[in-house]
């Protein structure tokens, strides 16, 4: 089975279960500690590891989050242990925070700017996302400065990509330029 499509099972059914369970804003915080622990290196490499044992896997991360994370969290990791599939967890917990953000109706965007903006603009940009019809109800913006850009901005949300730059810009008018048959070349 594919990573993403396991990733996307695995996501779901833990998602349905917290809905029912009526415990989706606990879960979500679990997953975001265990999101946290996979960012450690030695943690994401033991996970990956296939000499390690399934019980030493379990017993380490019993040590780690016993009694901080929901049964339900809990017992699924168990499930994703018992079935071999702990080597896929970062894919899962990933896919998770997705269908989470889905399931609350939140758009994560991108914002990347010459200079860093000031609150009241950052706050004008949020209000023109959220009344488009492109995003959901609810805007999470992850601002970056990348000075290359001269100026203007980059929003990245969807698998898309909207370049207001005055690099852009600049080199759109390059090309445009470079392709002009009226001017002899000398």
């Amino acid at each position: 089975m594919a990573a993403k499509r396991l990733a996307f099972r695995y996501a779901k059914s833990l998602l349905d279960l917290a809905i029912e369970q009526n415990v989706i804003e606990d879960v979500i915080e679990d997953i975001n500690a265990i999101d946290k622990a996979i960012g450690v290196r030695d943690f994401h490499m033991l996970l990956k590891s296939p000499i390690i044992s399934a019980d030493k896997k379990g017993k380490i991360f019993e040590s780690i989050f016993g009694g901080k994370i929901q049964k339900l969290t809990s017992e699924f990791f168990k499930i994703v242990l018992k079935k071999g599939r702990e080597a896929y967890l970062p894919e899962i917990v990933k896919e998770f925070l997705i269908q989470y953000k889905s399931y609350k109706h939140v758009s994560s965007v991108k914002l990347i700017t010459a200079q860093p903006l000031d609150a009241a603009s950052l706050e004008k940009i949020k209000e023109k996302l959220t009344k488009s019809s492109e995003t959901d109800d609810n805007i999470e913006i992850e601002t970056a400065v990348d000075p290359a850009l001269i100026g203007g901005f980059k929003l990245e949300f969807d698998n898309k990509v909207y370049d207001s730059s005055v690099a852009h810009k600049l080199e759109q008018l390059k090309k445009e330029f470079s392709g002009n048959l009226y001017v002899r070349e000398i």
